[in-house]
């Protein structure tokens, strides 16, 4: 199998592919985890499918995001040792934009391994930890515009793009519905606009 040796090709194309499907899989998961937290929901749709489809969606990220990190570890082309993949800012390689990768990773992992201890957890404590999945959808972000080589694609840069946009108006929605304090709405309302803005004022 020398498509898969340091100097094949190969192994850019499987990282950079999985890298953008994980940032639309992400997308969705961080879209469904906010909309099924609402119990406003259309009476068309049974509450049990975005719970269903969230899960689904959380596992198939989870497998390729194992796809994506050995794609770049068995990389030769730029040097990116395991350890660089779980300790943030330890890489030669544009430690910011790695550091960023490895953060959101982390956060997975802790989500991933406190769901399956779910049943040996409070239901508090797991629904904290689970927040972070959502922390981790920003730096996932950052992570993919600082490290990507094809950024400036048109492709690449609308389609990310259109997964922020996703993402705000699923966390803007679901402020609407909160039920809050209009104070407090306006106020979360005002942090989600200036999310993209912050986002897109960090690429590179």
């Amino acid at each position: 199998m020398t498509w898969l040796t340091g100097d094949s090709p190969m192994l850019w194309y499987i990282n950079r592919s999985t890298g953008l499907v994980l940032l639309v899989l992400f997308t969705l998961v961080t879209v469904l985890g906010v909309v099924g937290t609402s119990r406003v929901v259309p009476t068309w749709w049974a509450r049990f499918a975005t719970v269903d489809l969230h899960r689904r969606t959380a596992l198939m990220a989870v497998v390729l995001l194992a796809v994506h990190v050995a794609s770049a570890v068995l990389d030769g082309y730029v040097d990116i040792r395991l350890l660089d993949t779980w300790v943030p800012f330890q890489s030669s390689y544009r430690p910011v934009w790695m550091g960023l990768g490895t953060v959101a990773l982390d956060l997975w992992l802790a989500v991933v391994v406190t769901s399956l201890l779910r049943r040996r957890m409070s239901l508090l404590g797991w629904k904290l930890v689970h927040l972070l999945a959502y922390l981790a959808w920003v730096p996932a972000v950052l992570h993919g515009f600082g490290t990507g080589t094809d950024v400036t694609q048109p492709l690449v840069v609308g389609l990310t793009f259109a997964c922020v946009g996703a993402v705000v108006v699923a966390a803007a929605w679901r402020v609407a519905v909160s039920g809050l304090a209009l104070p407090v709405r306006l106020l979360l309302g005002v942090a989600v606009v200036a999310a993209p803005v912050l986002v897109t004022g960090a690429m590179p």
